[in-house]
């Protein structure tokens, strides 16, 4: 396959997995579609696939109303919550101190301010999880207010570029729970202790997600496993993320799809990233819980392809005769450069067990991390992916894989 060939084809993969399969969130039907093809496109070009099911949840946005002091205010569901329909006194907690000291029982609750400044870890995310998101999780519980609406900023590094985000992203969370800018919250605080009207018609749906996992080799008690998530947030195409590293393990399945050496590679489209349950991750954790020792290193995939700048590859202990020999090879690829390191992807599965790692991505999306508009958005779009450096990255791994 030639390099015009390649283009042709990421192109093209790009476009199903952001056009042609509607979403890709997880226990959706379109996560369905996503994780069906790359089954089937990857099994044509040699590779034994598996599939791993498990349970998940979709959820529906039918919409949100907020009325108090004769004023309507503009607010939105948050993803996974459940309904509610409720009309009770207003109360504002503003930081943890209030919340531990506030009288909840049966009102609804504004948060704003500083207890609303960074979006809430799911209550059963065990890869980070800050004690004081644990303890706001577990005082709302305690404390039982018939919902919760939260005032929020901008916070990209927990919840990408969306504005306002959501506070609460939590199918395990059973408290009803809304959203809305800052500029409402400033709006709605005046009436803190009149009665306010709060309508959620929100919808779980019970559903299904699949890790899909292909391998090639002999040895499987010697691995190098290549991740890349599958899933994309609701309402998102999610082209950078993360689509276009999808796009480069189909891309470099094919290029290697003669491959007969000893060491085994496993190619892993995983599936729960951007979900609040990180479903797919939790059950490659408990299938490899006694085989990490197996993998020599894990390349994932994540934020790859943006059109501006260049492709960074950071690494994580990975051993020095390996590093040495990917950044000499990375010498070959014009377009390809050392960058620094993030832990917001799914290599930190492979860290956390203790197994070196390097992470694909790209310069724009790693420098801005923190403060990118993009990701988790409706502007995720195929344009703003460069799939010649989606070509660029398969062929360069697909020279550095064989013989490492």
């Amino acid at each position: 396959m030639n390099t015009e060939e390649m283009l042709e084809k990421s192109q093209s993969y790009l476009r199903t997995f952001c056009q042609v399969i509607p979403e890709r969130c997880v226990g959706s039907e379109g996560n369905r579609q996503a994780t069906c093809f790359f089954e089937h496109e990857i099994a044509s070009f040699g590779w034994k696939t598996e599939t791993d099911e498990f349970d998940a949840i979709d959820w529906e946005d039918g919409g949100a109303t907020l009325e108090a002091g004769n004023h309507s205010f503009e607010v939105l569901a948050s993803p996974y919550s459940l309904a509610c329909s409720t009309t009770q006194i207003l109360q504002a907690v503003s930081t943890l101190t209030e919340l531990e000291q506030a009288d909840l029982q049966g009102k609804i609750v504004l948060l704003h301010g500083e207890i609303s400044r960074e979006q809430l870890m799911p209550k059963n995310f065990i890869f980070y999880n800050p004690d004081e998101h644990q303890r706001i999780i577990s005082l709302l519980e305690e404390k039982r207010p018939a919902a919760i609406i939260s005032a929020t900023g901008r916070n990209a590094a927990l919840a990408g570029g969306v504005y306002p985000f959501p506070l609460i992203d939590d199918g395990d969370f059973d408290i009803p729970s809304v959203y809305m800018t800052e500029e409402e919250g400033l709006k709605l605080l005046p009436l803190m202790g009149q009665t306010a009207r709060l309508v959620s018609r929100s919808r779980r749906i019970p559903g299904k997600g699949t890790n899909v996992t292909a391998r090639k080799g002999n040895d499987a008690t010697q691995r190098i496993v290549i991740t890349a998530h599958i899933d994309a947030i609701k309402g998102t195409p999610g082209a950078i993320d993360n689509a276009s590293g999808v796009v480069v393990l189909l891309l470099l399945a094919e290029l290697l799809a003669d491959y007969e050496g000893n060491r085994m590679l496993e190619i892993v489209a995983l599936n729960g990233e951007d979900y609040y349950a990180v479903s797919g991750q939790m059950d490659y954790l408990k299938k490899n819980q006694d085989r990490f020792h197996e993998i020599l290193f894990n390349i994932n995939l994540d934020g790859a392809g943006y059109r501006e700048g260049k492709t960074a590859v950071s690494f994580y202990e990975l051993p020095l005769a390996v590093k040495e020999k990917l950044l000499e090879i990375m010498t070959h690829y014009p377009g390809m450069t050392e960058g620094t390191q993030w832990y917001q992807g799914d290599h930190g599965i492979f860290t956390q067990n203790g197994r070196p790692a390097m992470a694909v991505s790209s310069e724009w999306f790693t420098e801005n991390i923190d403060s990118q508009e993009i990701t988790h958005t409706p502007k995720d779009r195929p344009e703003i992916v460069d799939c010649a450096r989606l070509v660029e990255i398969a062929a360069m791994l697909a020279k550095f894989l064989p013989d490492v």
